[in-house]
């Protein structure tokens, strides 16, 4: 895992042709099984995967390794200390460029039109699993999606991360149809 304050001026910590021109942030990941199933999602589209501390767990923590089996080596991961951090690199990257908040909170569903048309140069916000993305990061968002589910009072939200898995998948094959 790489400590984002070296890449700065980069795109993104470790993007290159290899890799696709979206990203997927972690705001705050308190389950160390969802985000190395999240990195083992990653990997599989050559989605860079960054990281928003604080985290609910240690980076060498042993179920984090387990769920993402033998595919760290093959996802970039970025680190950083807090979502300013982040921002201030995002800041830096090259345009075009758009933060896309998933939340429970927003009026856009992910397939409804003009809600959803992916690109390359968006960065997919996800939030904690206990508490989803907080306020100033929705409102600092380009746009704000919620993953469609059937209305019940007893189902509040999807696993983390089965929603990156929905999100990042339906962001790489639009950006593939849009480029």
């Amino acid at each position: 895992l790489r400590d984002a304050t070296a890449a700065g001026k980069a795109r993104a910590p470790c993007q290159n042709e290899a890799t696709t021109k979206i990203a997927v942030v972690l705001v705050e990941p308190q389950i160390p099984g969802n985000t190395g199933a999240i990195a083992r999602t990653c990997a599989s589209q050559k989605v860079d995967l960054h990281l928003v501390r604080p985290l609910g767990f240690e980076l060498d923590d042993t179920k984090l390794k387990r769920a993402g089996l033998d595919y760290w080596q093959h996802v970039c991961v970025a680190v950083h200390d807090n979502w300013d951090q982040f921002r201030e690199m995002y800041d830096k990257w090259p345009e075009p460029k758009r933060l896309v908040s998933f939340t429970t909170k927003a009026d856009y569903l992910l397939f409804d039109e003009p809600g959803a048309t992916f690109r390359d140069g968006d960065v997919l916000l996800f939030g904690a699993e206990d508490a989803g993305l907080p306020e100033h990061i929705r409102a600092q968002s380009d746009l704000c999606l919620r993953i469609p589910m059937e209305e019940q009072p007893h189902v509040r939200s999807l696993n983390l991360s089965v929603s990156v898995a929905v999100g990042v998948f339906e962001a790489v094959r639009q950006s593939k149809q849009n480029n």
